[in-house]
């Protein structure tokens, strides 16, 4: 058998910071990266800006990542770049259904772009919350999540980085079932909030994944990051000295975001190389 190795890794990061200043596009870089090093193969990773200027790749990378980003995933309806977008997944879809294709395109959705996958497949209500989540928290995983490759040595509950104003809950478990998804992770189970848990992760199909929180958060960046003396007083100012303080002890432990970083995305990667598998003459 031949495999991936006798060629580049190509990979296409999709962008929807819209210009913003973030660490996301850092950290999912960095684990690239490191992920080709391990591998001991070439990459060859090209990033395209979304909503500033409308880019989406076409098939010819071997997988696809769509970052988070700032505002609303739902005053972007009807854009532009938003149909644009729905229509790249769409053809997604219609890509790895066709049989003809028989090396598939994995696509991994975080936060933002999470919650617009949401949307474009009405599985669960997108929604603005009562208040910023901000912070690392608990999840927990269901028992579909179990055999799901994505989750492969996570424990339960894991922890990982959470920062959205915008929710995804109620979820439609008729037409979860019905386009072959399952929802993997909720929020921690807090039977004295009256608030439904939202969900933190959704595959949408055999090719199409993604989670609410951002599972390329690393601790080490995210920790310098959030002591920078002008982020330390933005992140005081918005959520409270605590908060922050909270912050930079839960990224030390090397048993909350660290652990999240070394499986789920790694994990992604390693499932989407499995399937590059290709038969030599």
């Amino acid at each position: 058998m031949g495999t991936y190795k006798n060629r580049p890794l190509r990979v296409a990061i999709l962008d929807m910071y819209e210009g913003a200043e973030n660490q996301g596009m850092r950290c999912l870089r960095e684990i690239l990266n490191q992920f080709a090093d391990l591998q001991g193969c070439e990459l060859v990773r090209d990033e395209f800006n979304v909503r500033q200027h409308n880019e989406l790749p076409d098939f010819n990378y071997d997988l696809y990542l769509c970052t988070g980003g700032p505002g609303s995933p739902l005053e972007s309806k009807g854009s532009i770049w938003e149909n644009s977008f729905f229509n790249w997944i769409k053809s997604a879809e219609h890509f790895n259904a066709a049989e003809k294709n028989v090396i598939k395109k994995p696509v991994f959705f975080i936060c933002h772009s999470f919650q617009l996958a949401c949307r474009y497949f009405d599985v669960a209500e997108v929604s603005k919350r009562k208040s910023t989540a901000f912070g690392v928290f608990p999840i927990h995983y269901l028992a579909d999540a179990g055999s799901d490759v994505i989750f492969n040595g996570l424990t339960d509950p894991f922890y990982a980085v959470d920062s959205r104003d915008y929710q995804v809950t109620k979820p439609n478990h008729n037409t979860i079932k019905k386009i072959g998804g399952k929802i993997l992770a909720i929020e921690k189970n807090r039977p004295h909030v009256p608030l439904e848990r939202a969900v933190m992760s959704i595959r949408f199909n055999d090719y199409m994944v993604g989670t609410q929180f951002h599972p390329e958060a690393d601790a080490v960046g995210m920790s310098m990051y959030l002591q920078r003396p002008e982020r330390k007083q933005l992140v005081v100012e918005n959520h409270g000295e605590e908060k922050w303080e909270s912050m930079i002890d839960q990224l030390g432990d090397p048993d909350k975001i660290l652990h999240t970083y070394s499986h789920i995305l790694p994990n992604f990667l390693n499932a989407a190389v499995y399937h590059l598998k290709i038969p030599t003459l």
